[in-house]
């Protein structure tokens, strides 16, 4: 029982530190001094950090599953998911109120040997696929197709979740959660309004490059291999190898990592309010001008050589510049939702609580990044829409042939 105890006790405080400095930041010695042991009791457990840091990833993995187990035995698609939502809730309301301790996020899982990262992807593709089930059993490819995409996007949001969350108090747990699932399982989208986003350049969003040893080109080679790699598998040689440039040239532009990672995050959002701004000069309502700034990003990151920075990257950072990428990002959520109120005025968008709506938006376009390998086996305009859908006519819309 005491064996269990302090096996348990580790695993939290841990968690606690990959969450604040990734597995490599984490070490025996802070997580001895957060549990009250020295750490040759720490070794006694685990005897290579890395295993630590794997049980900690299980153990995130084990949580997503006690939700989905929780929802199994429900009897349609709609009631399994409200489920699983539930769930993920009521667990966040718990570490709230310090009745229960967070756990990793993956965003580090990268930086783990070949070995690790095989045997942790492989319980995370399982747990996947068993998510992926709630939905039902797909009839057809391309319901297959759809039901991936959904489950992708609804695990993005519930990462997200947290992040947000905090904004909120406990009290509006409740009313947050019920006009999540709304959305979840109505959309956005006003009954009478199609998928019919106009033809944005991508040359009119994505900055110029000029030159090989310009800002530009650093950036996009760095959001690349921090998605990728991750922040900590990430370095300045090896992203100056990567576009064959001298790591002076680096520093020339950056003082270091964490001035890199914001400026790939600032780079990010300005590309996100090309792509508003863009699509609020074309003709047309407020409802084309949404669904066009949503196409072309998904463009971007299914297709584009220079895609968005993830945002579990804003985890690697100071506190201080953590909270400086959640305002940006909030900064431009509340520019969507600015858009669907504009459209709820002219009854293009259904009556939603636009602020989560948005939070719901830009958690959807982060999660495309991890899904480039489901869009390739698609022509992108398919890809594009059969993703944006999952929030603009929910994840229950029958899936047309």
């Amino acid at each position: 029982m005491r064996y269990n105890e302090k096996y348990e006790r580790i695993l939290e405080a841990a968690s606690v530190l990959i969450n604040e400095h990734g597995a490599t930041g984490m070490t025996f010695a802070d997580v001895a001094r957060d549990v009250g042991l020295n750490t040759t009791s720490i070794t006694y457990y685990f005897q290579r950090k890395e295993q630590l840091a794997v049980a900690c990833y299980h153990r995130s993995i084990d949580r997503l599953e006690s939700f989905i187990a929780a929802a199994e035995h429900l009897e349609t698609a709609r009631e399994r998911i409200k489920g699983f939502i539930n769930a993920n809730f009521e667990d966040l309301l718990k570490i709230r109120m310090g009745e229960a301790k967070n756990y990793a996020g993956f965003s580090e899982l990268r930086t783990l040997n070949e070995k690790a990262q095989e045997e942790t992807q492989a319980r995370y593709r399982s747990m996947f696929r068993r998510l992926r089930a709630l939905f039902g059993v797909p009839a057809n490819e391309r319901e297959h197709r759809a039901f991936t995409a959904r489950t992708n996007v609804l695990l993005e949001n519930m990462y997200w979740l947290p992040v947000w969350l905090e904004r909120y108090d406990i009290p509006d747990f409740s009313r947050v959660k019920a006009r999540m699932f709304d959305i979840f399982d109505h959309g956005i989208a006003a009954t009478d309004q199609i998928w019919s986003p106009h033809d944005i350049s991508l040359d009119a969003v994505i900055p110029d490059v000029v030159g090989k040893n310009s800002l530009e080109n650093f950036l996009r080679a760095a959001t690349m291999l921090i998605n990728d790699r991750g922040y900590r598998g990430t370095s300045v040689e090896r992203i100056a190898a990567e576009i064959n440039v001298t790591k002076g040239s680096f520093y020339h532009h950056l003082n270091g990592k964490d001035d890199l990672v914001v400026a790939c995050f600032r780079r990010s959002f300005d590309i996100i309010a090309r792509s508003q701004q863009t699509a609020d000069e074309a003709k047309g309502g407020y409802w084309p001008h949404l669904t066009s700034s949503i196409a072309t990003l998904l463009k971007v990151q299914f297709a584009n050589a220079s895609p968005l920075l993830r945002s579990t990257a804003r985890q690697s950072l100071p506190a201080p510049l953590r909270a400086l990428v959640f305002d940006e990002s909030t900064r431009l959520a509340r520019r969507y939702a600015g858009m669907m109120m504009d459209g709820i005025a002219e009854s293009s968008v259904r009556p939603i609580d636009t602020l989560i709506a948005a939070q719901m938006i830009m958690s959807m376009l982060n999660s495309a990044y991890d899904a480039r390998a489901w869009a390739n086996r698609m022509a992108l305009p398919d890809a594009v829409e059969l993703y944006a859908t999952t929030i603009i006519f929910g994840l229950f819309q029958p899936v047309a042939d």
